[in-house]
Protein backbone atom coordinates (compact mmCIF):
# COMPACT_ATOMS: atom_id res chain seq x y z
CA UNK A 1 0.00 0.00 0.00
CA UNK A 2 1.73 3.32 -1.18
CA UNK A 3 1.47 5.94 1.69
CA UNK A 4 0.32 9.39 0.10
CA UNK A 5 2.58 12.22 0.89
CA UNK A 6 1.59 14.36 4.06
CA UNK A 7 1.57 17.92 2.52
CA UNK A 8 -0.22 19.97 5.42
CA UNK A 9 0.91 19.06 9.11
CA UNK A 10 0.19 20.92 12.84
CA UNK A 11 3.15 19.88 15.36
CA UNK A 12 0.89 19.39 18.42
CA UNK A 13 2.99 21.07 21.28
CA UNK A 14 2.88 24.42 23.22
CA UNK A 15 6.76 24.17 23.87
CA UNK A 16 9.03 26.25 21.24
CA UNK A 17 11.77 24.23 22.22
CA UNK A 18 10.40 20.96 20.77
CA UNK A 19 8.76 22.71 17.74
CA UNK A 20 11.90 24.05 17.51
CA UNK A 21 13.37 20.46 17.10
CA UNK A 22 10.58 18.50 15.26
CA UNK A 23 10.51 21.32 12.42
CA UNK A 24 14.26 20.77 12.15
CA UNK A 25 13.47 17.00 11.65
CA UNK A 26 10.84 17.36 9.36
CA UNK A 27 11.02 17.05 5.32
CA UNK A 28 11.58 20.62 3.74
CA UNK A 29 7.84 19.91 1.06
CA UNK A 30 5.69 19.68 4.57
CA UNK A 31 3.83 22.73 5.26
CA UNK A 32 4.33 23.00 9.05
CA UNK A 33 1.70 24.94 11.47
CA UNK A 34 1.67 25.32 15.33
CA UNK A 35 -0.77 24.98 17.76
CA UNK A 36 -0.15 28.92 18.46
CA UNK A 37 -1.28 29.75 14.94
CA UNK A 38 -5.01 28.06 16.25
CA UNK A 39 -4.54 29.41 19.71
CA UNK A 40 -5.00 26.04 20.74
CA UNK A 41 -4.46 25.13 24.23
CA UNK A 42 -3.37 21.62 25.53
CA UNK A 43 -5.69 18.94 26.38
CA UNK A 44 -5.38 17.45 29.71
CA UNK A 45 -3.08 14.54 29.37
CA UNK A 46 -4.70 12.12 31.99
CA UNK A 47 -3.03 8.84 29.83
CA UNK A 48 -0.66 6.50 31.91
CA UNK A 49 1.68 6.10 29.85
CA UNK A 50 4.16 8.30 27.12
CA UNK A 51 2.21 6.63 24.27
CA UNK A 52 -1.33 7.35 25.47
CA UNK A 53 -0.36 10.74 26.08
CA UNK A 54 1.25 11.41 22.85
CA UNK A 55 -1.80 9.87 21.45
CA UNK A 56 -4.45 12.39 23.65
CA UNK A 57 -2.64 15.45 22.12
CA UNK A 58 -2.44 14.53 18.53
CA UNK A 59 -6.20 13.23 18.33
CA UNK A 60 -7.20 16.27 19.82
CA UNK A 61 -5.44 18.80 17.99
CA UNK A 62 -6.19 17.09 14.70
CA UNK A 63 -9.56 17.73 15.92
CA UNK A 64 -9.47 21.13 16.83
CA UNK A 65 -7.48 22.13 13.62
CA UNK A 66 -8.99 19.92 10.63
CA UNK A 67 -5.15 19.02 10.18
CA UNK A 68 -2.94 15.83 10.44
CA UNK A 69 -1.26 16.58 13.46
CA UNK A 70 1.58 15.04 14.82
CA UNK A 71 2.43 15.21 18.70
CA UNK A 72 5.32 13.84 20.91
CA UNK A 73 5.07 13.27 24.54
CA UNK A 74 8.53 12.71 26.19
CA UNK A 75 10.23 12.64 29.47
CA UNK A 76 13.07 11.56 31.83
CA UNK A 77 13.26 8.54 33.64
CA UNK A 78 15.99 8.18 36.44
CA UNK A 79 16.14 4.63 37.69
CA UNK A 80 16.97 5.39 41.30
CA UNK A 81 13.98 7.02 41.20
CA UNK A 82 12.05 4.34 39.97
CA UNK A 83 11.99 5.61 36.83
CA UNK A 84 10.34 9.12 37.80
CA UNK A 85 9.46 11.82 37.13
CA UNK A 86 8.35 9.76 33.61
CA UNK A 87 5.31 11.02 31.97
CA UNK A 88 5.60 13.64 35.18
CA UNK A 89 8.63 15.46 33.51
CA UNK A 90 6.92 18.69 32.79
CA UNK A 91 4.68 18.37 35.69
CA UNK A 92 7.72 18.37 37.89
CA UNK A 93 8.11 22.46 36.87
CA UNK A 94 5.11 22.92 38.56
CA UNK A 95 2.16 24.64 36.92
CA UNK A 96 4.87 26.77 34.73
CA UNK A 97 7.03 24.01 33.53
CA UNK A 98 9.43 25.77 35.17
CA UNK A 99 12.67 23.38 33.92
CA UNK A 100 14.46 25.17 36.84
CA UNK A 101 12.20 23.75 39.62
CA UNK A 102 12.07 20.40 38.02
CA UNK A 103 16.20 20.03 38.03
CA UNK A 104 15.65 20.68 41.63
CA UNK A 105 13.02 18.52 42.43
CA UNK A 106 15.51 15.44 40.71
CA UNK A 107 18.45 16.42 42.59
CA UNK A 108 16.38 16.92 45.64
CA UNK A 109 15.01 13.29 45.24
CA UNK A 110 18.03 11.64 44.17
CA UNK A 111 19.40 13.20 47.53
CA UNK A 112 16.78 11.47 49.20
CA UNK A 113 17.30 8.10 47.46
CA UNK A 114 21.47 8.20 48.25
CA UNK A 115 23.00 10.85 49.65
CA UNK A 116 26.46 10.23 47.99
CA UNK A 117 24.57 10.02 44.32
CA UNK A 118 26.88 12.75 42.94
CA UNK A 119 30.08 10.25 43.02
CA UNK A 120 27.85 7.72 41.24
CA UNK A 121 26.99 6.84 37.37
CA UNK A 122 23.18 7.30 38.02
CA UNK A 123 21.33 5.52 34.97
CA UNK A 124 19.22 7.45 32.92
CA UNK A 125 16.81 8.00 29.80
CA UNK A 126 14.82 10.83 28.00
CA UNK A 127 12.20 8.37 26.31
CA UNK A 128 9.99 10.09 22.97
CA UNK A 129 6.58 8.96 21.25
CA UNK A 130 5.82 10.43 18.24
CA UNK A 131 2.31 10.05 16.76
CA UNK A 132 0.36 10.89 13.88
CA UNK A 133 -3.46 11.45 13.87
CA UNK A 134 -5.82 12.26 11.23
CA UNK A 135 -8.71 13.42 13.43
CA UNK A 136 -9.49 10.85 15.53
CA UNK A 137 -7.89 8.08 13.44
CA UNK A 138 -4.40 6.64 14.42
CA UNK A 139 -2.10 6.81 11.68
CA UNK A 140 1.06 5.86 13.42
CA UNK A 141 2.68 5.63 16.92
CA UNK A 142 6.35 5.06 17.74
CA UNK A 143 9.03 5.49 20.10
CA UNK A 144 12.58 6.69 20.47
CA UNK A 145 14.75 6.80 23.64
CA UNK A 146 18.37 7.27 24.78
CA UNK A 147 20.47 6.50 27.63
CA UNK A 148 22.55 8.04 29.32
CA UNK A 149 23.23 9.26 33.39
CA UNK A 150 22.52 12.17 35.20
CA UNK A 151 24.74 15.62 35.38
CA UNK A 152 25.71 16.17 39.05
CA UNK A 153 25.25 19.95 38.15
CA UNK A 154 23.11 21.81 35.88
CA UNK A 155 25.54 22.50 32.67
CA UNK A 156 24.92 24.22 29.49
CA UNK A 157 22.67 26.86 27.98
CA UNK A 158 21.58 25.20 25.49
CA UNK A 159 18.67 22.72 24.48
CA UNK A 160 15.01 23.18 27.05
CA UNK A 161 13.80 20.95 30.06
CA UNK A 162 16.54 18.52 31.54
CA UNK A 163 18.66 18.67 28.36
CA UNK A 164 21.16 20.42 31.32
CA UNK A 165 21.58 17.56 33.36
CA UNK A 166 21.62 14.64 30.79
CA UNK A 167 24.81 13.24 29.72
CA UNK A 168 24.59 10.67 26.74
CA UNK A 169 26.26 7.53 27.36
CA UNK A 170 29.53 7.26 26.00
CA UNK A 171 29.90 11.37 25.72
CA UNK A 172 31.14 14.23 28.20
CA UNK A 173 28.65 16.60 27.75
CA UNK A 174 25.48 17.33 28.64
CA UNK A 175 22.64 17.79 25.61
CA UNK A 176 22.41 21.33 27.30
CA UNK A 177 26.16 22.08 26.11
CA UNK A 178 25.91 20.59 22.71
CA UNK A 179 25.15 22.32 19.66
CA UNK A 180 21.92 21.80 19.00
CA UNK A 181 22.59 19.88 15.37
CA UNK A 182 25.07 17.25 17.42
CA UNK A 183 21.91 17.00 19.92
CA UNK A 184 19.11 16.61 16.70
CA UNK A 185 21.50 13.60 15.48
CA UNK A 186 21.19 11.65 18.83
CA UNK A 187 18.61 12.49 20.98
CA UNK A 188 15.29 10.40 21.44
CA UNK A 189 13.19 12.32 18.96
CA UNK A 190 15.64 11.80 16.37
CA UNK A 191 15.33 7.89 17.55
CA UNK A 192 11.72 7.88 17.17
CA UNK A 193 11.85 10.27 13.84
CA UNK A 194 13.87 7.52 12.27
CA UNK A 195 11.23 4.80 12.64
CA UNK A 196 8.30 7.53 11.89
CA UNK A 197 9.69 8.87 8.59
CA UNK A 198 8.08 6.23 6.03
CA UNK A 199 4.71 7.61 7.48
CA UNK A 200 5.22 11.27 6.26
Amino acid sequence: MSQKKIKNLLIGTNNKGKLKEIRSLLPKYINIYSTSEFKLNSPKENGKTFKENSLIKSKYFSLKSNLICLADDSGLEVDLLNKRPGIFSARWGGRKSDFNKAIEKVYKELNKVDTNWKSKKIKARFICVLSISNLNKKIACVQGKVEGYISSVPKGKNGFGYDPIFIPSGKSKTFGEMKPSQKYKMDHRFDAFKKIKKFL
